[in-house]
């Protein structure tokens, strides 16, 4: 396909489109994704989008019956399904980025996930919350929505299991006191401190909370990022074809074979809309 044609294409889906739904599919099996180590989640990130975006705008023949308010774009390639067969033997583990305070992105993302692994239920879901604004401290009013959100998707049996990510002790012990679904686990980013912090340690011990590592950035991807990553992915689109479109949400994914602790799978659904004008 002529390169110019799929550009303008690609302008044309862009303009009519309200919502981008992007599926990076699994980076274990994309030999073109394993050649690079990005040195960070966030690189990570950036070349997932623009390659899914290459390769997908490369292959799709738009017709005017293709400009719909949400694009749906995922690689061609088999999919990270699970079979009801392999269900039991797998464990699937969703870190949730909240790029803005709306709640119903979670409900959003849960159901997207579920869809695109074919299970009904995820095991693990940890959320990192969008950060407050700045010189603001993180309290729980700012968690309480988003939790309150997962727990009534555990009750619903859409996930098993909702930890939290960078929480200090009390503010652990504040959700932990106030949740009716108590947190299954926190993640600690090391760069920040490298040991765990005793009154954390202690805490998590006591109320069987499991502590674990991650080295996320605080904030995943700017708006002026996610931006200029989308333009890498799609070459001649001018700033003024992006300028309203922002992140709502990244969820990255891994399929965990349990009795081997080996990744099977592992990718990212991402969301972004276009702010109204």
């Amino acid at each position: 396909m002529d390169p110019h044609n799929t550009n303008t294409e690609a302008k044309m889906l862009l303009s009519q489109a309200k919502t981008l739904r992007l599926h990076t599919g699994n980076l274990v099996s994309r030999s073109r994704l394993k050649k690079k180590c990005p040195g960070s989640p966030s690189e990570e990130l950036q070349d997932c989008i623009q390659a899914t975006l290459t390769d997908w705008f490369s292959t799709i023949k738009p017709t005017s019956k293709d400009f719909t308010d949400t694009l749906e774009c995922s690689i061609p390639q088999p999919t990270d399904a699970i079979t009801p067969e392999e269900r039991e033997e797998l464990k699937v583990s969703v870190k949730l980025f909240l790029c803005e305070p709306v709640e119903s992105s979670i409900r959003d993302a849960v159901e997207m996930a579920c869809q695109t692994l074919a299970v009904s239920q995820l095991d693990s879901v940890i959320i990192a919350p969008p950060g407050p604004l700045e010189g603001d401290s993180l309290m729980l009013a700012h968690l309480q929505p988003a939790w309150e959100e997962l727990e009534s998707l555990v009750r619903s049996q859409k996930i098993a299991a909702i930890g939290t990510s960078d929480l200090d002790k009390d503010l652990m012990e504040q959700l932990y006191n106030w949740a009716q679904v108590k947190p299954s686990s926190n993640q600690v980013n090391l760069a920040s401190c490298c040991v765990m912090p005793p009154d954390l340690t202690a805490f998590a011990k006591e109320f069987d909370i499991q502590l674990l590592t991650h080295n996320d950035p605080k904030e995943l991807m700017s708006a002026a990022t996610f931006q200029e990553t989308v333009k890498g992915g799609l070459q001649d689109l001018q700033d003024q074809d992006l300028n309203d479109w922002r992140l709502e949400w990244v969820l990255r994914y891994s399929i965990i074979v349990k009795s081997r602790g080996i990744i099977k799978a592992k990718g990212y659904l991402v969301s972004a809309r276009k702010a109204s004008p």
